[in-house]
């Protein structure tokens, strides 16, 4: 690595694009722990797994696979980059799989520290899976390398993210606490993000590009528009049920 020090390429982040993934992770964070109350107060097996499914999708979807992809897009480099779509798709899945499994895990039966352990570390090591899968996705004239402690102190940071988005799904259930918890979130997600950014050096290589992927500089924007757009539906659907319920039981 040491040979490459010199002729690395540089990483300059669009301002934009790097407030705009802090936004869509902290509107997928607040969406996902709104729809977590939905888990503990099921009453069918199928009422639970679909909190679980949509909560799961919110975070790994929204707060965690939307926010890395364009933060990925705020990476301005001198070389063109475009995404192997099949990867990209597999980062994201990974992602709300892993998120959906540690919701399930940690809402099972009566808390423990040992289940929010658990439950964290495998959502954890998804969402470290989901961003490391993702920057494999990059196509472009050169190598990345990674240094180790970057690499590791980013897995720990995912972890520590996913136990304290764990804890609050299930403890958290005032507006303002929700906010607050989201706000706590998109600075945890983010922070995992830039911090495996930064264990990333991209050495310039000679080889040919196999395949074109998707590209496009306004690619990040997009993404934004329509994670918003449907966080926002599925957050106002979520309410309204919430609110019909509590009218039912009155």
């Amino acid at each position: 690595m040491t040979l490459h020090a010199h002729h690395t390429i540089q990483c300059i982040h669009d301002p934009l694009l790097v407030v705009l993934s802090y936004i869509v992770s902290v509107l997928g964070s607040y969406t996902a722990l709104q729809l977590a109350i939905g888990i503990p107060a099921a009453r069918t097996l199928t009422e639970r797994w679909r909190a679980i499914t949509w909560s799961g999708m919110a975070m790994g979807g929204g707060a965690i696979w939307a926010m890395h992809f364009i933060a990925m897009l705020a990476c301005r480099m001198d070389v063109e980059v475009s995404y192997d779509l099949t990867v990209t798709v597999m980062s994201a899945l990974i992602g709300m799989v892993s998120c959906m499994a540690g919701l399930a895990l940690a809402g099972l039966g009566v808390f423990s520290w040992y289940k929010l352990g658990v439950a964290g570390t495998i959502m954890g090591l998804g969402v470290a899976g989901m961003h490391y899968s993702g920057m494999a996705a990059m196509i472009m004239k050169a190598d990345t390398v990674y240094a180790p402690s970057l690499v590791l102190l980013s897995v720990a940071i995912a972890i520590a993210a996913s136990m304290a988005a764990l804890w609050l799904a299930f403890n958290m259930r005032g507006r303002w606490q929700m906010v607050g918890s989201a706000l706590v979130m998109g600075v945890a997600v983010c922070g995992m993000h830039y911090t495996g950014m930064a264990a990333a050096s991209f050495v310039p290589n000679d080889l040919p590009v196999e395949h074109a992927g998707i590209s496009g500089s306004y690619l990040g924007m997009g993404i934004f528009a329509v994670t918003t757009i449907l966080l926002a539906v599925v957050l106002s659907t979520s309410i309204i049920r919430q609110r019909q319920r509590q009218q039912v039981r009155i």
